[in-house]
């Protein structure tokens, strides 16, 4: 008899032990309240959420934490370094190791961290498309709203941006959970939300343009015989080694498309939604199907084919990497940079602008520059915390410290603009509240990978010390209500009054603007888009229309590179019409149907914000 009584004693225990659990999870409903005395005490005792914290509810941070970060945009992997890895010790005595399926397995590495059921301490997607959700029904995910995780260490997320957490709880978490947070968040509605520079250019060499004589630009497919005489004027770099005009790499396309085929669409007012086949622009109700003739998807093909035949394209395009690239704009072997943060980022050091030498902006007749405005939202970049993760309020605590003032202040400038770094080191506060650049930091900004910090604040170079995560949390661009200056240093009054280099100097006076985004800002060639909000949960693709989308995609991309580098125009055409037939015969209208509907959900969150 005692024996069947502590027989059934231990499978009541058991029981409830079953039941507690299966009442949590990562599901779309709110945890169950329990008001089983003992069991709430079980659960206090082995929620990773309530075990490093003392009794006064604070957090003990006397134990150094390593978290793996699995990002899928970083373009860096391993152990974060330098000044930040420094700045996140001491105050929160954390460390980053990094995992970038950028570098490693693209998307087979997220199916691969996806099947395994744990993919890091924090995670970071590129867009909420697919991953992310996907993550969500597997429970892959920690609901923010679980033990109150947000509201007790996310306070300032909370309290400044209700909206962006108003759509996560809707979009994706049934409107009770909460998986994570976009990036890009900004409290100002209006207006194009980019720094000194807009987030494409297009960039020349100004010096070797200014040398050919400057000609006007009246289409983009002009900028390549001005680029064969730039090439003709300076063939080689200082060590003897070829320049071209473009420089190409394949591991930020994904599974979809060749992304540097998307660029110059940007430069016309249209943008991509992710993972379909539609452009949209900016600021009308019109798309486009960025496989037909006309689209800049496929005129950007021919041009790098013709690029290519001309010799403007690197041969090496179709082995390398992103930081193969960045290398040969540092050592001056490139001549066209789609982006600000590229090449005048890397060639632009304080020796070449001195000497007049660097990129800068060549606009072309007719370019209407798209903006992605300033989005309460959130972007569709998602910052999440992994259901695995241990000691989760100690990741919220340092998330919600990303989208204050104080880590506004250190990390911003992803995407369009060199981070402004450690305080006391490359920036500090005037004597009338102003931040201000120090000589060293104009040093970094200039020169960010042969400038070595110094130990007090992390060693290593500048470049290689930033924030590794390449996850942009505040727009930049957006007011420090600390010092009533934009959080873009490149934006500081002080910088502006700032003397201008030669290079500036010449570019200035031929532009009749100080800054290339007050150009487009003063020509009204910037068209914004509208970051709104439809209330409701996104449209998403079934299971069987995504494979066939999966599949479609890998063929446009292996087609597109297999064009740039065809040996003629008629073997290009003949590789074209192929791609065609292929994405026809695989269900390509039935992808383009989804494209619209999602075209037109796009435009209905847009009125949300107009």
């Amino acid at each position: 008899m005692r024996f069947k009584k502590s027989f059934l004693i231990m499978m009541t225990v058991v029981l409830l032990v079953v039941i507690a659990g299966c009442g949590g999870g990562n599901n779309n409903a709110k945890p169950v309240e329990r008001t089983n005395k003992a069991n709430n005490t079980a659960q206090k005792e082995n929620d990773p959420a309530n075990t490093a914290t003392p009794d006064d509810g604070a957090i003990d941070h006397s134990k150094p934490l390593k978290l793996t970060v699995f990002s899928t945009t970083a373009n860096y992997a391993g152990l974060q370094t330098g000044w930040f890895a420094k700045i996140i010790k001491d105050k929160f005595n954390l460390e980053f190791d990094i995992v970038a399926s950028n570098l490693t397995g693209g998307d087979t590495k997220i199916a691969a961290m996806m099947a395994s059921g744990n993919l890091g301490d924090i995670i970071i997607f590129g867009d909420d498309k697919s991953h992310y959700p996907n993550a969500i029904k597997g429970n892959l995910l920690l609901d923010w709203n679980q033990n109150d995780l947000l509201n007790k260490y996310g306070k300032d997320i909370v309290a400044s941006f209700p909206k962006a957490t108003e759509k996560a709880e809707i979009a994706f978490g049934g409107g009770s959970a909460i998986y994570g947070m976009g990036n890009n968040v900004a409290s100002n509605p209006k207006g194009a939300s980019e720094g000194k520079d807009m987030t494409w250019g297009p960039d020349l060499r100004w010096d070797l343009y200014q040398a050919v004589g400057a000609p006007e630009i009246n289409s983009i497919e002009d900028y390549l015989p001005v680029l064969k005489k730039m090439q003709e004027l300076e063939p080689k770099n200082a060590n003897g080694k070829k320049n071209y005009a473009f420089s190409l790499w394949s591991d930020w396309d994904g599974n979809y498309k060749m992304t540097l085929a998307k660029q110059f669409a940007n430069m016309m007012g249209y943008d991509e939604i992710p993972d379909t086949s539609v452009y949209v622009k900016a600021d009308e109700e019109k798309y486009y199907d960025f496989l037909a003739e006309e689209s800049w998807y496929m005129k950007s093909l021919q041009l790098y084919y013709d690029a290519n035949q001309m010799g403007l394209l690197d041969p090496d395009s179709l082995t390398q990497k992103f930081d193969d690239v960045v290398a040969k704009y540092k050592d001056g072997r490139l001549l066209f940079s789609w982006f600000p943060w590229l090449g005048a980022a890397n060639y632009n050091t304080q020796e070449n602008i001195d000497a007049g030498k660097g990129f800068a902006l060549v606009p072309f007749k007719g370019e209407l520059m798209y903006s992605t405005g300033f989005n309460v939202y959130g972007g569709n970049g998602i910052i999440s915390i992994g259901a695995k993760a241990q000691e989760p309020e100690r990741i919220m605590e340092f998330i919600n410290w990303m989208y204050t003032p104080e880590g506004a202040m250190i990390s911003a400038g992803s995407g369009t603009a060199v981070p402004n770094g450690p305080q006391g080191l490359t920036w500090d506060i005037n004597a009338d509240g102003k931040p201000f650049v120090t000589d060293f930091g104009w040093k970094a900004y200039a020169d960010q990978q042969n400038t070595q910090v110094p130990e007090e604040y992390g060693g290593g170079d500048y470049y290689y010390g930033q924030n590794q995560l390449n996850f942009s949390f505040i727009v930049p661009a957006m007011t420090n209500p600390e010092t009533d200056e934009p959080y873009d240093h490149n934006l500081w009054t002080t910088t502006l009054e700032r003397n201008p280099s030669k290079l500036d100097s010449d570019w200035r006076a031929k532009m009749g603007v100080l800054t290339p985004k007050e150009y487009f800002v003063k020509n009204n060639l910037i068209a914004i888009a509208p970051q709104g909000f439809t209330g409701k949960e996104p449209l998403l693709m079934d299971k069987t229309l995504e494979q066939k989308n999966k599949q479609i995609g890998t063929i446009i991309q292996q087609y597109s590179w297999k064009m740039v580098f065809a040996k003629n125009q008629a073997e290009f055409d003949k590789l074209n019409k192929e791609m065609h037939d292929k994405v026809n015969g695989l269900g390509y209208a039935e992808v383009m149907e989804f494209s619209i509907k999602k075209a037109e959900e796009l435009f209905e969150a847009r009125k949300s914000v107009q």
